[in-house]
């Protein structure tokens, strides 16, 4: 369903709001078939609709004719139909060609998997359509543009949106049904206090949904679109922060008392802390010997700068004041490295730790267990099994989360209901922007390490297509001759997976009926694995993917480390925790399908420590035409071991979704902001958030009442006892 705008209820002068929250179908226009529709838009009220916003402009201000539009550039040109037909190149790939006359020239227009569009049009109708120009077999081009059909007395100096719409609502009607609603609506209360509106330079919020819709100009339409950002990212702060009070209400925050077992820490290390891991771990003593709060403090780091050393001096003080940590890492593979990494340097430090993961023997976790309740372990490291009710802590004081965006917002919560009170820090080595911080996890002080304090030999990426796979060959079959291991990496666990499985990135086609369409064979670690063992006669192959038991995964993760294997054949799940320094070489299949952070993230296991690695990305298209933001994107791997760099690009080519994952706070996407043009809108909306609560910290009062409204109504019933929707 739509994100709906609130309908406050604290006051007689917001009952006017009340239309908003009123059924859609109690609109003119809305009836039968067309009510049906709405419903699959996941439109029930008056506000879904007025939030289900246009996702394009056919710009009549700037129409141009066919001789006009200029090649390579996105143009609007309003034609008649001369001619339809449509093909079918391969069993399941329709194709609707339009061919386009005005008094300069000829046009063709190619839709493609929408055989409908040959029953909508017919030689004579006029039309508008909207779509990067092409020149190909002597005339121009457009693949797959947005098109309006015209009535005849149609005005060529207007803006005509062009909203979402399924079957049984055409755009010409939903334009009709929205212009209804926002007549009902007329002007209500904005949720955002004047004040704020006037010193950020924002429009009010009925103006806003107005001009988002039917805009004067597009510039007016980039305002309206400013408008609804700034609110997505201030409710979406304020909702994180009121979750947190909500979860924090009544607790007495634990004031940590660093002492002994932090300095026998620091003399335990091998090595010396960076400037910036200094700063890290004192900005984390600091919020944990403050009695007055909790602390919540996200450490980011890219892959190998040493976020686990800083958090190591997090465990020991909590150790130095009586309590007990807990560190819970999404895969028993990463538990177990930072079990193996961690725990011999806190023996030095005098702090006593124990693994526990989903493969620990039931005599051994029997005794685990006891010892912890006992208060006898002062750390706990482990997966999501330490979530289990039988794991009960004498004190936490102390949760670490790794990789926290592989968890939801509940078992965040439910590793911190174990120690009432209880800090938390939370690590990630996938780099963010700022904006991106900022906005998901908004809640959270910030400590960044940008740089690896032992940079090792580095990696030297290079993108391949299918045909010079063999390059990839030759350096592992060289890699392996001098005594050194590899990975080879694939998007599927088997043959027999769905496409769907994949992450939803660019490159992977899908029919009318939504189903992934594969263009090329998708890689299966199974299948590969097999194959390699020829390939590589003489030589271990092993295998691991998410799928095994979690006692053969670490058996397969052990043979790698020990030398027992030499090529690795692996899904994603060695993206982090893997730790083998003998392996200098990875060859990436399918590449295309995954994100820069992935694939960043991959080649960061390679080159971590005096040998030179090297990896190999092997993609459909990689020696495509210039241009391509697909080639574009992987070209990026081999310019750049910047991981922040990386993920500026990754957020302009891609949603945040797909960077991080939804479930980080609690499956609510950004459908407005531009994370990469609007850093100054978010840093506002941040700013903004953090004074509004220190003003009203419920948002209870008169100004702020609106807002606590909008809050509820948006993010569900998790955030309204708090918040008093």
């Amino acid at each position: 369903m739509a994100h709906r705008i609130a309908a406050p209820r604290v006051s007689a002068r917001l009952s006017r709001a009340a239309v908003l929250s009123q059924d859609a179908a109690r609109l003119k226009y809305v009836s039968g078939a067309r009510e049906e529709a709405l419903h699959r838009l996941g439109i029930e009220t008056v506000g879904d609709l007025l939030l289900h916003i246009p996702r394009s402009y056919l710009d009549f201000s700037h129409a141009s004719s066919i001789e006009a539009a200029r090649i390579g550039e996105v143009a609007t040109v309003v034609a008649t139909v001369d001619r339809v037909s449509e093909k079918r190149p391969r069993p399941r790939l329709s194709v609707t060609e339009v061919y386009l006359v005005d008094e300069t020239g000829v046009m063709q227009a190619a839709f493609f998997k929408q055989p409908w569009i040959a029953r909508d049009l017919h030689p004579g109708d006029r039309i508008a359509v909207m779509g990067k120009v092409e020149f190909a077999y002597g005339f121009k081009q457009m693949s797959g543009p947005q098109y309006e059909r015209l009535d005849a007395g149609a005005s060529t100096g207007t803006i005509l949106p062009v909203h979402p719409v399924t079957e049984g609502v055409s755009r010409a009607w939903m334009r009709r049904i929205v212009s209804g609603a926002l007549e009902a609506a007329s002007t209500f209360p904005d949720p955002v206090p004047a004040r704020l509106r006037a010193e950020r330079g924002l429009m009010s919020l009925s103006r806003a949904l107005r001009a988002i819709h039917f805009p004067s100009s597009m510039g007016e339409r980039d305002l309206a679109r400013r408008r609804l950002s700034y609110d997505e990212v201030l409710l979406l702060q304020l909702a994180l922060r009121l979750r947190d009070d909500a979860t924090l209400s009544g607790v007495e925050p634990i004031g940590h008392t660093p002492g002994a077992r932090v300095e026998r820490l620091g003399g335990a290390l091998p090595f010396e802390l960076t400037d910036e891991q200094r700063a890290a771990v004192d900005e984390i003593l600091a919020d944990m010997s403050d009695p007055g709060r909790v602390m919540n403090r996200l450490l980011l780091g890219d892959v190998g700068t040493g976020k686990t050393a800083v958090a190591l001096f997090a465990l020991a003080a909590a150790a130095d004041s009586g309590r007990q940590a807990c560190v819970m890492a999404p895969t028993g593979v990463l538990a177990g490295q930072y079990a193996t990494s961690c725990m011999p340097l806190l023996e030095r430090a005098q702090v006593s730790s124990a693994l526990l993961t989903g493969a620990t023997p039931a005599p051994e976790r029997a005794d685990i267990l006891a010892r912890l309740a006992a208060g006898e372990l002062d750390v706990l490291f482990g997966t999501h099994a330490v979530l289990s009710d039988d794991v009960v802590f004498r004190s936490l004081s102390l949760a670490v989360i790794d990789e926290q965006h592989r968890f939801g917002v509940g078992q965040r919560s439910a590793l911190r209901a174990k120690g009432p009170g209880a800090d938390l820090l939370v690590m990630s080595a996938t780099p963010i922007p700022r904006t991106l911080a900022l906005s998901v996890y908004g809640d959270l002080d910030t400590s960044i390490i940008r740089h690896r304090p032992h940079p090792g030999a580095g990696v030297e990426t290079r993108v391949l297509d299918d045909a010079s796979r063999d390059i990839a060959y030759g350096a592992i079959r060289e890699a392996l001759e001098a005594g050194q291991q590899a990975y080879v990496i694939c998007p599927l666990v088997a043959e027999r997976d769905d496409a769907d499985e994949l992450e939803d990135v660019p490159g992977i086609e899908r029919d009318e009926e939504g189903r992934a369409v594969q263009r090329t064979p998708l890689h299966a670690a199974e299948t590969e694995a097999e194959r390699l063992r020829r390939v590589f006669a003489g030589y271990e192959v092993g295998l691991l993917h998410g799928r095994m038991p979690a006692r053969e995964k670490e058996e397969a993760i052990e043979r790698f480390r020990d030398g027992a294997v030499q090529v690795l054949v692996s899904t994603t799940v060695v993206e982090v925790g893997v730790d083998v320094p003998n392996a200098t070489v990875m060859l990436i299949e399918n590449g295309e399908r995954f994100g820069l952070a992935t694939l960043h993230q991959l080649r960061g296991r390679v080159g971590r420590g005096e040998l030179a690695g090297r990896c190999f990305v092997v993609a459909e298209g990689a020696r495509g035409r210039r241009g391509s933001p697909a080639l574009d994107r992987l070209r990026a791997l081999e310019r750049t071991a910047d991981g922040f760099e990386l993920a500026r690009m990754d957020l302009r080519l891609r949603h945040e979704g797909e960077i991080l994952g939804y479930r980080q706070h609690g499956g609510v996407t950004l459908r407005f902001v531009d994370l990469d043009a609007d850093a100054d809108l978010i840093e506002a909306a941040h700013a903004d958030a953090v004074e509004l609560l220190r003003y009203a910290r419920t948002l209870s009062s008169t100004a702020t009442a609106p807002l606590r409204c909008a809050v509820a109504d948006r993010y569900g019933d998790v955030f309204k006892e708090v918040s008093g929707g």
